[in-house]
């Protein structure tokens, strides 16, 4: 194993410049949520010159896949990139160097499948629409991760120097509203009139005070979407789009049902009617204990330090549903920023030489665990039996709420 640990550095060191440029090209032309065809062109045809087998326009339109297997038998590992950016602010979640890295992981673990002739398949899906999208819960339904052993990938956040975080996420609900009442002249006869964005105030107003009793662990946020609006008109129309978090699904279920009594509320109030859809859901972060205890075991050794309160613990995303579904491992690394993610001073941090470097030293470690879920059978066992004891913690922590 430690032959096949170091055969990874220098397989990703002859790529270094390509990944710089590549990531700098994403970069430079940020996409948002399933709008991603430059990204998707790129990065297919990269990983076509790498020698895998692509798969254009995979179960959606900007989704694809890149395989690669070698000898018979053997277990598939899966990898994800992410492409899409943000709307207004570019790559300020550093989507350029998840994309890379992915990248990065899948050819490492290629050369020593090649090197040490190792059976095995590694599988990398370009996963769109991670911003507000749920993309990674769209393919999963539509069998993308089916026959995957275990999947990989990571995420720029801020944190110490040269460390790395195996936090969770919380899960996320999103849910559309919309209320529909009956326009008037504003200042002749507003009697007259249903007001759909004052049943949208009130709604936001009854959200802002039911945070009080909410637990300091969840998060609720949303914004307003008009239609046809002007001072002089009661307006008919009102849209609101809010995301609901807490740090497990069951946890958002509830608070769900709280918040919705605020859609009702406001629309008795006013005299408006309320249309409630629940939208698309991502779920916590189960990082795989096996595969967790694995990659701290192999950073702390090789690049830096590693905690469990940075990284992503208070956001979100996509590849919850994925660890759900089977064993997976989604660390954060930290890049130099003077901001958070989603903001312009992040965009700016995901596109510097510091951030790439930390990109592919993380890259080496996921792509050595990555060969050990496909060659050591032992380990796998224990990455299996975690999962399971996982899904049965996952079991009482909904019968809990239930009761």
């Amino acid at each position: 194993m430690s032959q096949d640990r170091t055969s990874f550095p220098h397989t990703i060191a002859a790529l270094d410049h390509d990944l710089r440029e590549l990531s700098r090209e994403l970069h430079d032309r940020p996409e948002t949520r399933f709008e991603e065809f430059h990204a998707h062109d790129v990065l297919t045809t990269f990983m076509g010159k790498q020698g895998f087998k692509v798969t254009k326009q995979y179960l959606l339109e900007t989704a694809w896949s890149a395989e690669y297997s070698h000898g018979s038998g053997g277990r598939t590992l899966g990898v994800n990139s992410e492409m899409d950016a943000l709307p207004g602010i570019g790559h300020a979640c550093g989507h350029n160097l998840i994309a890379i890295s992915g990248v990065a992981v899948a050819c490492g673990v290629k050369a020593v499948l090649e090197k040490f002739n190792l059976a095995g398949r590694v599988v990398l899906l370009g996963t769109p629409g991670e911003e507000g999208g749920a993309g990674k819960a769209i393919l999963l339904e539509k069998g993308a991760y089916s026959g995957l052993d275990a999947c990989l990938m990571c995420h720029p956040a801020p944190g110490p120097p040269f460390s790395a975080s195996l936090s969770g996420c919380l899960a996320r609900q999103r849910i559309d509203v919309e209320f529909v009442g009956h326009t008037a002249h504003a200042a002749l006869s507003p009697w007259e009139g249903q007001n759909a964005l004052d049943a949208a105030v009130l709604a936001y107003t009854n959200i802002a005070v039911l945070r009080q009793q909410l637990k300091p662990t969840h998060r609720v946020h949303g914004i307003f979407e008009g239609r046809d609006w002007t001072p002089n008109i009661i307006p008919d129309y009102a849209k609101m789009v809010w995301y609901v978090r807490a740090p497990t699904r069951p946890e958002v279920e509830a608070a769900v049902k709280r918040i919705s009594a605020c859609f009702e509320g406001a629309a008795l109030a006013t005299g408006c009617r309320v249309k409630v859809e629940m939208g698309n859901a991502t779920f916590e972060l189960r990082q795989n204990k096996a595969l967790s205890d694995e990659f701290a075991d192999v950073f702390t050794k090789t690049v830096g330090p590693i905690d469990y309160e940075y990284g992503i613990s208070h956001a979100s995303t996509d590849f919850g549903n994925v660890t759900y579904a089977l064993p997976a491992l989604h660390p954060s690394f930290a890049i130099p920023t003077s901001g958070g993610n989603h903001t312009i001073a992040f965009t700016e941090a995901a596109a510097s030489k510091e951030a790439h470097d930390a990109c592919l030293s993380i890259s080496s470690v996921l792509a050595a665990i990555g060969l050990r879920v496909l060659t050591d059978d032992t380990f796998f066992e224990k990455v299996r039996a975690t999962y399971e004891d996982d899904v049965r913690a996952r079991q009482k922590e909904s019968e809990s709420f239930k009761q």
